[in-house]
């Protein structure tokens, strides 16, 4: 069975053909600078590349461009698009009401239009992305899978906030989390690698453009550093993370801000980039091991914020078994991991330099031979989850 998983972003759309349950990934692909003349086309199969610079203004110019590719007789990997039994779509913010994969319905879509403001940067162009599909996949299930769905296991304790009771019934304000799809990868396999008993306490620590951190207890999160929306917690690559709320107010009373210009500042103009000018930290890092004082005192408040999460989950979860770097910075940076990582050995933790320094494609482990808690890098693989989370859906309805 072949799924396509799609990821629609507000200028981008990532794509990935899987086949179900082998997970073999039959293509992979990303359309970026979807709204101007020289959108950047990206196609793979079968480790051969290809690139081409075109005009794609729309998201649908986009969705076209890529089933034609599909199709195509040397690049694709289909003969007709009905052989698409499920696209599999990332949403953002699920809200309250999406604990696991959804077919989607009008239902569906109006919910996830209804959460607009709680994701702004996200959860429109994810409904994009459903809407074209539905036009040109015509014979397949639309599937949502939700970023906040695995946090749903969140105790309340966790996701209430101190504000009056009927803002949690009515509007249904609270910590929701976010990541979740892979921080429910990553977490499986550190459980895989590890055995169910040497990982039962993980903290999870997802650093890319957007970055967040989970409490992992038994398999299940009782905790995520992103809330109500995703744009507090760490520091990311334009959004601000944690901030006094009396700062908000300040910016609206002093400054005579409007509450969209401060969502903009918070959402698109602060963290790395605004701190730095930058906001690719493969950039950033460069700047700061030439001196660039911006760039190194950032890394050392992204690397500090990081470890006050650490303290805190090692806390609700009364140890630690384990944490694990994932995603872009995750990943690749080897830097931030050791900055984050530096004067932990209280907690167990204390990485093994030259271990961190060794890029590889698996998961590994950095931490030192003396240290109590396993350090481990491991790949995300959000596509495959997606996939995973489709076909075992339409086992379950018999689709």
């Amino acid at each position: 069975m072949k799924i396509l998983v799609l990821n629609a972003g507000s200028s981008s759309l990532k794509y990935q053909v899987i086949e179900m349950p082998s997970q073999q990934v039959k293509c992979v692909g990303l359309i970026e600078r979807i709204g101007f003349t020289d959108a950047i086309f990206n196609h793979e199969k079968n480790g051969d590349k290809s690139t081409e610079v075109l005009p794609i203004l729309t998201h649908e110019d986009g969705l076209k461009k890529i089933s034609n590719t599909l199709l195509d007789h040397k690049l694709g990997v289909l003969q007709t698009v009905d052989e698409i039994k499920a696209v599999g779509h990332r949403v953002v913010h699920g809200g309250s009401k999406f604990a696991k994969p959804t077919i989607v319905t009008q239902e569906v879509k109006d919910s996830i239009r209804s959460l607009f403001d709680l994701a702004p940067l996200h959860n429109p162009a994810n409904l994009t992305g459903i809407e074209i599909a539905e036009t040109i996949f015509t014979s397949a299930e639309q599937i949502a899978i939700f970023d906040t769905a695995f946090h749903q296991t969140m105790p309340k304790v966790a996701y209430q906030y101190a504000i009056k009771n009927e803002y949690l019934e009515e509007q249904h304000i609270r910590a929701y989390g976010f990541h979740g799809t892979s921080h429910k990868y990553v977490s499986e396999k550190a459980i895989e690698f590890l055995g169910k008993e040497k990982a039962k306490k993980i903290i999870t620590i997802h650093l890319g453009n957007g970055c967040s951190m989970s409490a992992i207890k038994d398999g299940k999160s009782i905790e995520n550093s992103l809330g109500f929306g995703p744009m507090n917690g760490l520091v990311m690559g334009t959004r601000s993370g944690d901030i006094d709320p009396s700062v908000i107010f300040f910016f609206m009373k002093k400054l005579n801000k409007t509450a969209e210009e401060v969502a903009n500042l918070l959402n698109k103009a602060s963290g790395m980039l605004g701190l730095t000018g930058y906001f690719d930290l493969r950039e950033i890092s460069e700047k700061a091991a030439h001196g660039d004082i911006n760039c190194k005192h950032a890394l050392a408040l992204s690397a500090y914020r990081i470890k006050k999460y650490i303290g805190a989950y090692t806390s609700i979860l009364n140890g630690l078994d384990a944490i694990v770097f994932t995603a872009g910075i995750g990943e690749n940076s080897a830097i931030m991991r050791k900055l984050a990582c530096t004067d932990l050995d209280f907690l167990g933790i204390i990485l093994d330099d030259e271990k961190n320094e060794i890029r590889a494609s698996e998961i590994r482990e950095i931490q030192s031979k003396n240290a109590k808690v396993k350090v481990l890098v491991i790949p995300t693989n959000e596509e495959i989850e997606i996939a995973k989370q489709s076909y075992q859906l339409l086992n379950e309805l018999n689709l």
